[in-house]
């Protein structure tokens, strides 16, 4: 049945046996991880397959797919997902991540649950609070302030978080109204929210309340790593949680080359240098790897030379 008392204050998740477990983290501390980017491009389903594929076999942790519904050159995300989920067996899939603004929030928090209990446990999701402000909202999605989307994507999370725990739940906040969420199925198992986010402020939000931070080097290169994660890492305490225990996930755009040109231009053994230097001083803990050119062949080297020698390399 509906809760009786909806949300008593702006901001509020009213839940049946709700626990206000504000220091939840999903995991402990991990090893280095990696991963490959399957585009949803139309067309292009058999690549982004092979792809999975590759990461599947060769023991990789996750394949991401990119979320920009307004493209008419890709298919929707969540379904590319769950096509890749049904030809893996074991490799985590998440949205390289999902735009908040044109998803229903009940609907998100139901699909990614189902895709994971389909998946059998494999699915985290990464959330953004969406970038492309006109593409948005020419699809009828809200045209949001820099502020308003911050505000927005840390009301959806209690939301989400609420929806996944199974019970009755009703919110009344400044960018989401629910008056009676019965929801279902709960989840297969604790999916982790990984925050795609940039800016000083917004990064505060992965401390505070998500499990990981899902960021890309062309838009925080490396030398910007050293100022965003103490804010993460004080966020995270003042909540009363574990920093070291935040996903910290890099996407890295490059190729694997004969040429050495720079950090994401290089050979092997380049790579191995660049990607064992961002983890042991800057402090990522994940890696997925977009390949510039050539996409199916340079996932391969990466899968099946460029991971196993980080790994061989990196303590412990």
């Amino acid at each position: 049945m509906l809760l009786t008392r909806p949300s008593v204050r702006v901001g509020q998740v009213t839940q049946a046996g709700d626990r206000g477990d504000g220091a939840r983290l999903v995991g402990m501390a991990h090893a280095v991880r990696f991963g490959l980017n399957a585009d949803p491009n139309v067309g292009g389903l058999a690549i982004a397959e092979r792809i999975a594929v590759i990461a599947d076999d060769n023991g990789l942790e996750y394949v991401g797919v990119q979320d920009h519904p307004y493209n008419p050159g890709f298919f929707d995300t969540f379904t590319v997902l769950t096509w890749l989920a049904a030809r893996t067996r074991r490799v985590r899939l998440f949205p390289n991540v999902a735009n908040l603004p044109l998803r229903p929030l009940a609907m998100l928090a139901k699909q990614a649950a189902s895709l994971d209990v389909i998946s059998g446990g494999r699915l985290e999701l990464g959330l953004g609070a969406g970038g492309f402000v006109d593409a948005i909202a020419g699809m009828g999605g809200p045209r949001r302030t820099p502020g308003q989307g911050r505000a927005a994507l840390s009301e959806a999370i209690d939301v989400i978080r609420a929806s996944w725990a199974g019970e009755p739940y009703a919110h009344q906040g400044r960018h989401y109204a629910l008056e009676g969420v019965q929801p279902g199925p709960r989840p297969a198992h604790e999916i982790g929210i990984w925050l795609g986010v940039v800016g000083p402020r917004a990064v505060r939000l992965v401390g505070a309340k998500a499990d990981g931070w899902s960021v890309s080097a062309p838009y925080v290169p490396p030398a910007r790593l050293a100022e965003l994660h103490p804010l993460i890492d004080e966020a995270a305490r003042t909540a009363g949680r574990d920093p070291d225990r935040i996903v910290r996930l890099y996407n890295v755009m490059g190729l694997v080359s004969a040429e050495d040109r720079d950090a994401f231009h290089g050979p092997v053994r380049r790579w191995v240098e660049t990607l064992t230097t961002l983890h042991l001083e800057h402090r990522m803990n994940a890696f997925v790897f977009w390949p510039g050119a050539d996409r199916e062949r340079q996932s391969r080297i990466f899968a099946e030379e460029v991971v196993p020698a980080v790994r061989a390399a990196l303590p412990g």
